[in-house]
């Protein structure tokens, strides 16, 4: 989540895009070969991997981010603005993921579609970002569908000759969607009610522990800005004990000393790490993104049925 409502565009970011500018120096990702296609960019990579099995071969796909990158408080480089000024089209997620992208979009004239439009957004529960949309829709596979169907459309749009390709391709991916979804909802739907509890360190699985019929409890609802508190490790350590949740889980971005304490002070098992904001490398445990939902509904499905 956004650590602050306001990014300041950084000074050399300004800089080097007027120089950019002046010398007429922006060019395409892809210029330095002689691929024609469209470029698409996108926000982060798992919308990067996403809108890659839409586009299959038709499209240049790539991400301003990297593999294991922060993406809630990026601030784009004088690279990134070269590659957005030859991109054809830009995705973003929207749900005030990327607060820097509003001032990135407003740079370069170049159209973006937000995948997440459709969505019905679920809000953030507790302190300064309470009421605002958790933007972590794409936590849901049926969520994705969803970014897919609207993927399907923004490409059909930039290569209309291949449009039926990107519907079917589209199809074929939310196939594969729902399979994880319907896999999830079954392995867990044996779970005592007390048990039903999804406990993270980040708030970051609203979307899908509303697919699991799970509750969602966590140490802080958005990215920590400073060490948990003590009052919020006590309130999760009390939920955790009087409900006697299995296991508890946190997120591969974030320091798990926090949620350590819970699994110290109760029964619970610590159930694993869990993947939200980036894809791995290409050998990593996460490469794409069916591979990271997979990942996390896998671990969750293991630590609280123990199988």
């Amino acid at each position: 989540m956004p650590k602050s409502s306001t990014l300041p565009w950084p000074a050399a970011v300004g800089l080097g895009l007027s120089s950019l500018l002046l010398t007429g120096c922006v060019s395409s990702v892809s210029s330095a070969s002689d691929d024609e296609r469209p470029v698409v960019l996108t926000t982060f990579t798992v919308l990067a991997d996403i809108a890659q099995n839409v586009a299959g071969h038709h499209l240049v796909v790539e991400s301003i981010t990297k593999a294991g990158a922060e993406i809630h408080g990026y601030e784009p480089t004088p690279g990134d603005i070269r590659r957005a000024a030859g991109a054809d089209l830009m995705l973003d997620n929207g749900l005030n993921l990327e607060l820097w992208f509003s001032q990135f979009v407003e740079t370069v004239d170049v159209p973006h579609v937000v995948v997440s439009d459709g969505v019905e957004p679920i809000d953030i529960a507790a302190d300064a970002y309470s009421g605002k949309p958790n933007p972590h829709a794409w936590m849901s596979p049926a969520n994705v569908q969803i970014y897919v169907g609207n993927m399907v459309d923004a490409f059909s749009e930039l290569d209309p000759e291949h449009a039926d390709d990107f519907a079917t391709n589209g199809a074929a991916y939310q196939q594969e969607l729902q399979a994880i979804q319907d896999e999830l909802v079954a392995e867990l739907e044996t779970l005592p009610d007390k048990e039903r509890a999804l406990v993270t360190c980040e708030g970051a699985f609203s979307y899908l522990a509303r697919d699991a019929g799970l509750t969602e409890v966590y140490i802080w609802p958005v990215n920590a800005e400073q060490q948990a508190t003590p009052q919020q490790i006590a309130a999760v350590i009390e939920y955790v004990d009087e409900n006697r949740v299995p296991a508890v889980f946190c997120e591969s971005t974030v320091s798990d000393k926090p949620m350590q304490q819970v699994v110290d002070a109760t029964d619970a098992d610590f159930g694993g790490m869990l993947y939200v904001d980036s894809l791995s490398e290409a050998d990593g445990p996460v490469p794409t993104y069916l591979d990271l939902i997979r990942y996390d509904t896998d671990t969750i499905i293991a630590a609280l049925t123990g199988r």
